[in-house]
């Protein structure tokens, strides 16, 4: 077997977008992959045939997104001809037989398309993103003139004023509307001060579920519930008067499923429960069992993937639906009785998934092995795809796991051995440690920690409290950035420097990103253990973060205690490490990106500064045209160079 090499990811294939076809006999997903040439990914539709369980791929590698099946053909976006490559705001959406052939321009739109569901042969409701043209009703020259002088500018009426991966946002929202498919004129649903969150159809009943927020000024962390008919396009609000952050919203029989939090225990990372309410929008019941104190959602780390899918179904009066559970997610179902059930129960992760009467088809993590879709079925898992055999024939390091306590706690490591481990000789460790800090490591794989693993080192790393997959009270570290999370991660090092004698305690490294980030800025200023260490797009300032970042305004302040820079500023700076920074004696690495805006690049160049200030070594990588997203779906080319200069930074400091 091969060892894996720093590019390897090039060779790896990305899965999303399963979905099946409406009478189960076929799937299709979308499956990408790494073009160093083109220095972006490439992505394809491919086939399952639920029959023969055979897999063929249906499109070129040109498709942008998958919208599902219209009866016996596939609809999917993508750019073809030179005109449609100009045409930036369009979606242009082809169809192509399940039996194959050549694609047809089906539909085009006038704006970025985000979802489409078929109301009838002739219409379609569709989830636009959307920002008004000034300029819309000038002529061509006049308009594209016009365009050009403003190219310099950019005007900010509201906050958030920017979005992570979104760019600019001001005065952007995602709309609701319907087509008239034979001449494409659209008709918009809601207005243009509203946020639609998403949609779900009711094809049967004509109705229209969706959840939103309207603001003109600041977005409120609350949204709102609302039914529309879409014969009037009047929407009704369902529990009025609630202050309720709505996660998910779907029809379920004669009823309305909904998902969501009000925060007031934990604030805005506070776990949902599962409700249902009927059409009229009174008298909402929880089903999830009070005491239930899951994740809805999958939060198991990796940097193997790229894009997403369904993370919950309707079907047949149940609701499916992922959670994250220690280290692993699994898949669950819920009826109206509240009866829950976990059918998905081995170790790893389930990215997406769909249903067809008794089958279950989903893409995940197995062990070490890279994405495939398996077939769960009479309580059974079966691999169906061959995707990422390059992978499979590559050597993997699988992690030995012990569990510790800290403070009465108990906690889950991991550890990684270098390739080929000899017993008696010295190996430089690597601490590292995962975003959020509302995420969580597992087992699964991980490009970059097997990497470092084969290079030589022992990569080590747990979910310490703040994480997710804990339950609610594990995961609320709201004022307690930098103390209980630190002490167990300082406990971790200890207990792996005391279990793995073989690791040089004079040559051990920390690294870790966003949260991560921050604990690596927050751990350089508190201790002096490491040799070095590498911050990647962090947070070193809580105080000036809150003004420029996409979350800021309300995340700052929730994650804080709910203080402000005019209410509690002592608090905020006590929690930022760059208060610390003075203290610093670790050579520090920052790696960091222009267009992150979840961690502004203002963190990292303060952190950096004030190292340099203070006679520590640091050096600062800046990334252009990258955001928040680098490691895991950053530009190819990027990747490489973010990886490389990672391995050079610890081979200095941990192996000379």
């Amino acid at each position: 077997m091969k060892t894996i090499k720093l590019d390897d990811f090039k060779n790896y294939e990305f899965l999303s977008n399963l979905k099946f076809s409406e009478d189960g006999r076929y799937a299709a997903y979308i499956c990408a992959h790494a073009d160093l040439t083109e220095n972006d990914y490439n992505k394809a539709l491919f086939l399952l045939d639920m029959e023969t369980k055979k897999t063929k791929q249906l499109t070129g590698e040109d498709v942008n997104s998958f919208y599902g099946f219209d009866g016996d053909r596939l609809l999917f976006s993508a750019r073809r001809t030179k005109k449609e490559k100009e045409e930036k705001e369009k979606t242009f959406v082809y169809s192509i037989p399940v039996s194959g052939g050549e694609a047809l321009l089906a539909y085009t739109f006038p704006h970025p398309v985000l979802k489409m569901e078929f109301a009838d042969k002739k219409t379609a409701v569709v989830l636009h993103s959307w920002k008004d043209d000034p300029f819309k009703k000038l002529p061509k020259e006049k308009a594209e003139e016009a365009k050009k002088d403003e190219a310099d500018y950019e005007t900010f009426e509201e906050i958030p004023f920017w979005s992570n991966g979104g760019g600019f946002t001001s005065r952007k929202r995602n709309r609701l509307f319907v087509y008239n498919l034979s001449n494409m004129k659209g008709t918009a649903l809601t207005d243009e001060f509203t946020q639609v969150d998403g949609f779900d159809f009711d094809k049967k009943a004509q109705e229209i579920l969706f959840t939103k927020s309207t603001y003109t000024d600041k977005m409120p962390i609350y949204n709102e519930l609302m039914l529309m008919p879409l014969k009037t396009k009047k929407a009704k609000l369902l529990n009025g008067g609630q202050d309720f952050m709505y996660a998910d919203a779907k029809f379920f029989k004669d009823k309305i499923l909904y998902t969501g939090a009000d925060g007031k225990k934990y604030g805005v990372n506070q776990d949902a429960d599962i409700y249902l309410i009927p059409k009229t929008g009174t008298g909402a019941k929880m089903i999830s069992p009070k005491d239930y104190d899951k994740s809805l959602w999958n939060s198991v780390g990796s940097d193997s993937r790229y894009g997403g899918g369904a993370n919950s179904h309707v079907k047949d009066g149940k609701y499916y639906f992922i959670t994250t559970e220690d280290d692993s997610s699994f898949l669950n179902v819920i009826d109206e009785k509240g009866e829950l059930k976990q059918l998905i129960t081995e170790k790893g992760s389930v990215d997406c998934f769909a249903v067809h009467e008794e089958k279950i088809l989903f893409i995940g993590f197995r062990k070490q092995e890279l994405q495939e879709v398996y077939l769960f079925e009479d309580k059974k898992e079966t691999c169906l795809t061959k995707h990422n055999t390059y992978a499979a024939k590559l050597q993997k390091i699988v992690p030995e796991e012990f569990e510790f306590t800290n403070d009465g706690v108990k906690l889950h490591g991991f550890v990684l051995k270098p390739l080929n481990y000899k017993a008696g000789k010295k190996y430089p460790g690597i601490l590292t440690i995962h975003g959020g800090p509302k995420t969580a490591y597992g087992s699964i794989f991980y490009h970059e920690m097997q990497f470092l693993a084969q290079s030589g080192y022992f990569v080590f790393y747990t979910n310490p409290r703040g994480a997710d997959g804990m339950g609610r009270a594990f995961a609320d570290i709201r004022g307690k950035y930098g103390t209980i999370d630190y002490s167990d991660l300082m406990k971790l090092t200890d207990e792996v420097l005391k279990k793995y004698k073989d690791i040089d305690k004079e040559k051990v490294g920390v690294m870790g990103g966003s949260y991560g980030g921050f604990m690596t800025n927050w751990i350089i200023g508190h201790t002096n253990r490491f040799a070095a260490a590498c911050s990647q797009r962090s947070i070193s300032n809580w105080i000036s973060k809150f003004g420029i970042t996409d979350i800021g305004y309300y995340f700052n302040s929730d994650q804080n205690g709910g203080v402000t820079p005019w209410k509690g500023v002592e608090k905020m700076w006590d929690h930022s490490p760059l208060k610390y920074a003075d203290k610093c004696k670790t050579p520090t690495l920052f790696i960091q990106s222009d267009e992150d805006y979840r961690c502004f690049e203002a963190c990292a160049f303060q952190m950096f500064t004030a190292l340099k200030y203070h006679g520590c070594e640091a050096k600062l990588v800046l990334f252009h045209g990258e955001n928040h997203d680098l490691s895991r779906t950053g530009k190819p080319k990027h990747r490489i160079r973010r990886l490389t200069e990672i391995f050079n930074w610890f081979e200095k400091y941990l192996k000379k």
